[in-house]
């Protein structure tokens, strides 16, 4: 840690003479709100670069960090995202940009493992292709912040395997525990999935080194990913997370509220399911209202 030492006044003078001509070169931004933004950047990464008194080694440390970042990122990994997820800049970009509005659902972090495309499944039908785990019943009802439901609302829902990985993190191209559903005209969905485990974010790259030199766990808490979308609503990407979870309180990502931990209820072996769907063992069940508010 670098000792602290008082700069004299002619140091302080020099350095902001850098931040207020950096600020300049600005001036005949044509956008106000890209040109918002370029300042903003500027007065707080020298503000940091500052405060911490950087030094030449680490700047080029942190250089090489971010190289390292952009070279594991393909179409399939997004190691950018991670980085932001872990240092919670995600969470508060998502805070920021979904205001507490009445009942409404809360938000949470989208992740990196969404995929455009995944295959409809009707109402209670079951997402997970072939995903193992526990078998999962999931249901619920969307309605609008008055308390009208939502017909038609388009549900995405994805989630990891019991092996802690999604399905594009799997070499042979399957799709699996991943679909999208629509209510129906009373605003009701249900479907199958399997019940969420706990599972480390990809921590083989930077990211995870960066982790691992904290002290901190890659581990994520056991949830379920939601994207829900009507007409003149605010579209919510949530997720819900298991009760009882120990990992709670250690979200890596930062990503959990209390709102969205649910009851994931087991039943015993030969417990007649919702939808009379033979299951083979235990499975669980868990009830997900949702409240979108408007756009």
């Amino acid at each position: 840690m670098t000792s602290a030492r008082q700069i004299s006044t002619e140091q302080e003078t020099r350095e902001q003479a850098l931040v207020d001509r950096v600020l300049r070169s600005f001036a005949d931004c044509e956008s106000p709100r890209l040109k918002q933004l370029m300042e903003g950047i500027v007065r707080h990464l020298h503000e940091f670069l500052r405060d911490v008194r950087l030094t030449e080694v680490e700047w080029k440390e942190g250089i090489d960090f971010l190289t390292a970042v952009g070279h594991i990122t393909d179409d399939k990994r997004q190691e950018f995202i991670l980085l932001s997820d872990t240092l919670g800049a995600s969470m508060q970009t998502v805070t920021i940009n979904n205001e507490a509005y009445g009942d409404a659902t809360e938000a949470t972090v989208f992740g990196p493992f969404f995929v455009e495309g995944a295959p409809e499944v009707p109402r209670g039908g079951d997402i997970s292709f072939g995903a193992t785990g526990q078998p999962c019943w999931v249901e619920g009802t969307v309605k609008d912040i008055e308390g009208n439901p939502l017909p038609g609302t388009r549900i995405e829902v994805w989630e990891a395997d019991e092996a802690g990985l999604y399905d594009v993190q799997y070499d042979d191209g399957r799709t699996a525990a991943r679909a999208h559903l629509f209510t129906d005209d009373e605003g009701r969905y249900s479907f199958w999935g399997v019940t969420p485990t706990p599972y480390p974010i990809p921590h083989d790259g930077p990211v995870g080194k960066m982790l691992g030199a904290t002290g901190r766990s890659p581990m994520r808490a056991s949830h379920l990913h939601f994207m829900v979308s009507a007409p003149a609503c605010r579209t919510l990407v949530t997720h819900i997370f298991v009760r009882g979870d120990e990992l709670l309180e250690s979200d890596t990502v930062f990503g959990v509220k209390d709102s969205l931990v649910q009851d994931f209820v087991e039943q015993p072996a030969s417990t007649p399911t919702p939808d009379g769907r033979v299951v083979e063992g235990s499975w669980a069940r868990t009830r997900f209202d949702i409240v979108l508010a408007r756009a």
